[in-house]
């Protein structure tokens, strides 16, 4: 039982005190669906078509996509933002408020709290999961800040997410694989036709999986009957070649050749071009690598290094495609730094499924400690060692 109720919330002096009041308000963690948080989304007159919107969805790398978008944007000299770019994406690393950033600032506290007010005293009623409530929030402090710039990053799946109240002018899917069974499907075509639900009619769509499934292109295309030239694929819209030591990204009109190595997954930055293609950003290769350069994402591939200590990776890789490409940059940079021994310190949620996601590790990693995350979903680490037997 919260020790906070609806009825005392106006005493509440502090962040921390509304996200406990979150936490133990609905009845599930993760209550996927549009009508409860539709209602409410109507009752305070969200309304971003003020922006342009973006909404990424995909089972892995939408946070890389979204902020290699965010940092072409806020680089461009030709666009020049007026209001700037702001990027909604969850879950957060350390605070809650690194899950909505302007001009890559995070959000303070007040401007939350005082959107918590304003949801509670609307939604009278209405049961709201932690994730439902703070989009809605998320949303009304973009209506407040009004950036030229919106860029969603579903939560999960896409078609019943609460981002999807939006209607974004791009459409973005990345990568589809299997996580999330048991709210999504069992397999590649059921999960990528709930996260193609983020697509419309009257919007861009690109897709970037190199292996898309069929439920994803069909619906792209039942959408865009006629406007067939609407719908953009990863090798065929835009293409990806390799070289010894660049590479390259060709789309209908624009070749870019001699692109650096990135920090974050090629892949997502080659969707990520596809986009801002579409919003109308001249690409060439100089602006292209600035970016590359600047974009690094904590928690992706994400390299500390220690003077007199060992070089630290951080990676929040939760299925077996993220450990697979996770598996390849150990490859790689082991060979690279000449590392003698690998040693993972690795934790995860119990209805993840563990087994898959190590063992595409195995033969990189030289010894294992497992842990257990502090919270109720969190696999214990006594499951976590049996995973690795």
């Amino acid at each position: 039982m919260s020790k906070y109720n609806s009825s005392h919330y106006q005493d509440f002096t502090n962040l921390d005190q509304w996200l406990y009041y979150l936490e133990n308000l609905h009845s599930t963690e993760i209550d996927l669906g549009l009508s409860r948080v539709g209602k409410v989304a109507e009752r305070l007159a969200i309304d971003l078509s003020f922006a342009k919107v973006i909404t990424v969805a995909g089972t892995n790398g939408k946070g890389t996509t979204c902020a290699f978008i965010e940092n072409a944007l806020l680089n461009s000299e030709a666009l020049k933002p007026k209001q700037g770019v702001a990027v909604y994406s969850s879950p957060h690393i350390e605070h809650f408020n690194e899950r909505l950033r302007i001009n890559k600032q995070d959000i303070g506290d007040q401007a939350l709290i005082d959107t918590f007010k304003l949801i509670e005293d609307a939604r009278e009623d209405i049961s709201l999961s932690y994730y439902e409530y703070t989009t809605l929030a998320a949303l009304l402090v973009l209506m407040d800040t009004r950036p030229s710039f919106i860029i969603l990053e579903v939560g999960l799946g896409g078609r019943l997410d609460a981002t999807n109240i939006i209607d974004a002018d791009i459409a973005v899917i990345t990568t589809i694989d299997l996580d999330h069974q048991s709210f999504l499907g069992n397999d590649r075509e059921t999960i990528g036709f709930e996260k193609a639900g983020i697509m419309r009619s009257e919007q861009d769509i690109v897709i970037g999986d190199t292996n898309v499934p069929n439920s994803v292109v069909n619906h792209a295309h039942e959408l865009h009957k006629n406007q067939a030239d609407r719908v953009f694929l990863r090798d065929q819209d835009f293409i990806v070649q390799n070289a010894q030591s660049h590479w390259s990204w060709t789309s209908k009109q624009t070749q870019l050749v001699g692109l650096n190595a990135t920090f974050i997954p090629r892949d997502n930055v080659a969707t990520a071009l596809m986009v801002l293609e579409k919003l109308d950003l001249t690409l060439n290769v100089d602006f292209v690598n600035d970016v590359i350069s600047k974009t690094k994402v904590a928690g992706r591939t994400e390299l500390i290094k220690q003077d007199g200590l060992c070089d630290v990776i951080l990676d929040v890789g939760h299925n077996p495609q993220a450990t697979r490409y996770l598996a390849g940059y150990l490859k790689q940079i082991k060979k690279q730094a000449n590392y003698k021994n690998i040693y993972a310190v690795v934790a995860m949620l119990g209805d993840k499924d563990i087994s898959a996601s190590l063992e595409s590790l195995k033969d990189d990693i030289d010894f294992w400690y497992t842990g257990a995350l502090d919270v109720p979903r969190a696999a214990t680490k006594e499951v976590m060692a049996s995973k690795l037997a």
